[in-house]
């Protein structure tokens, strides 16, 4: 009786020291997108070539690494945002590819029922050992406490069904955190990059007028910086908001797909169970 107790530790042990890695993942990427578009921001974007007469600061762009150069001390910041999409998006996408298996969800729902409209509960284990990923490691779980209910001998069926699918589901709890890690990172990024990209375009225009308000004639050079600094700033935000928010509902459509294949086996493993077992 004391190994099963200490089977769930163990997993949450497991569970818990993965999120700790994924914080630890999550956190080194952000500093290293910033270390990064700083460095390209101040060296690549800010080089003497792209400004006319090589000044970074009051000469006119030449093209557009310099055009955005001019977006101002903001814009390395939404560069780090955009990496962090970028790099978060092939990280979970790896992932989410992983936890789908080897082969076609649907057809491996298909051949769990049929193998249980059969009785034949070690073939659908085989499949699910053969599919791999997330929603297999659900659905054999159930099918491993079907075979022990099965066996059962003093619980009433209804107890025994109530017995698989809380198994499916605590296997379920266990596996989606693994599918929904740093979603809510993009999430993040999809809101604030634009807020970022507002500061920005204020920062921009607060210049603009700054110039327009001088005495005399206006600075033109200082004025078309403010409003080059609005622009880009507000174009750079929307862009990395527009594509944090369709790789957030991309991912969170697929999770769905999973959960919606974990529901559909359990229910198929469930109303088989009561109609060839006692």
């Amino acid at each position: 009786m004391a190994k099963p107790n200490n089977v769930p530790a163990t997993t949450t042990t497991v569970k818990a020291a993965n999120q700790d890695s994924s914080q630890y993942f999550a956190l080194i990427v952000i500093l290293v997108a910033l270390v990064a578009a700083e460095i390209v921001f101040h060296t690549v974007m800010g080089a003497r070539g792209n400004f006319d007469g090589g000044d970074a600061e009051k000469g006119h762009p030449l093209n557009m690494m310099g055009t955005v150069y001019k977006g101002g001390m903001i814009v390395p910041i939404l560069m780090t945002l955009l990496i962090c999409v970028i790099v978060f998006s092939i990280e979970r996408f790896m992932t989410l590819s992983a936890a789908s298996g080897s082969g076609s969800a649907v057809d491996f729902i298909r051949k769990i029922k049929y193998n249980l409209s059969n009785n034949n509960v070690d073939a659908a284990i085989a499949e699910c050992d053969k599919q791999k990923g997330s929603v297999a490691n659900v659905v054999r779980a159930g099918l491993v406490k079907y075979k022990a209910m099965a066996m059962d001998t003093e619980l009433p069926k209804d107890q025994k069904v109530m017995a698989i699918q809380q198994e499916i589901e605590e296997s379920t709890a266990l596996e989606m955190p693994m599918l929904e890690k740093n979603l809510p990172i993009l999430s993040t990024i999809a809101t604030i990059g634009t807020l970022v990209a507002l500061l920005g375009t204020v920062l921009g225009m607060i210049r603009a007028f700054s110039a327009m308000a001088t005495s005399g004639s206006p600075d033109a050079v200082a004025l078309s910086t403010g409003i080059s600094e609005a622009l880009i700033n507000t174009a750079f935000g929307i862009g990395t908001s527009a594509l944090a928010i369709v790789m957030y509902n991309y991912f969170t459509t697929r999770i769905d797909g999973m959960s919606y294949r974990i529901d559909e086996a359990s229910f198929s493993i469930g109303q088989t169970f009561s109609t060839h077992n006692r």
